[in-house]
């Protein structure tokens, strides 16, 4: 014989305990605090996406962003000695290379973050490296562009020299997401 199920009186609400006074407990292990996330950009949308990741993260965990260009330096190739001119357009290129960088941390980077700004010349993927060395980055934030076939055999790509030699983690940003049928 089925027994019909008796509507239950209301319960009374209990007081929600006061723990303001109770020792906090930071179940965050310290290597996964973030306080400087470095965020290569070459001004391309592929970094813009990447910038979008480390904006989240350094709201979320209160970092600061370290933005970092590296910039292709005008090279003399038959001497080792720089000739003046070739030294005066790589200081102009470090100049407007600032000003680009400048502009670009004023459009993509919230004003309640801290940002620094920062142009090297030289190698891409010792440049991001050294920089993250350099500011003490916890994470790297770096967009990766999908070379493929010989180019990628040849040349390899930024983004993986960048994980194979970084002094801290590494976080790759695909440029497109997968479409799933």
């Amino acid at each position: 014989m089925k027994t019909k199920a008796r509507p239950s009186a209301p319960r009374a609400a209990r007081p929600v305990p006061d723990h303001s006074t109770a020792p906090v407990i930071d179940l965050v292990p310290s290597f996964l605090r973030l306080k400087r996330i470095l965020v290569p950009v070459d001004f391309s949308d592929y970094s813009v996406k990447a910038m979008r990741y480390a904006v989240r993260f350094a709201e979320q965990f209160g970092a600061s962003l370290v933005l970092v260009h590296v910039a292709e330096p005008v090279r003399y190739p038959e001497s080792i000695i720089i000739p003046p001119a070739m030294e005066e357009a790589n200081r102009e290129l470090v100049k407007r290379t600032r000003a680009a960088l400048a502009a670009f941390a004023a459009k993509e980077v919230p004003a309640r973050l801290a940002c620094q700004n920062v142009v090297r010349l030289g190698s891409a993927y010792e440049e991001i490296t050294a920089a993250a060395k350099d500011t003490d980055a916890d994470l790297i934030v770096i967009a990766t562009h999908g070379h493929t076939g010989l180019k990628h055999l040849v040349l390899g790509s930024t983004a993986e020299r960048v994980v194979r030699h970084a002094p801290c983690p590494v976080l790759t940003v695909r440029e497109r997401e997968r479409e799933f049928a």
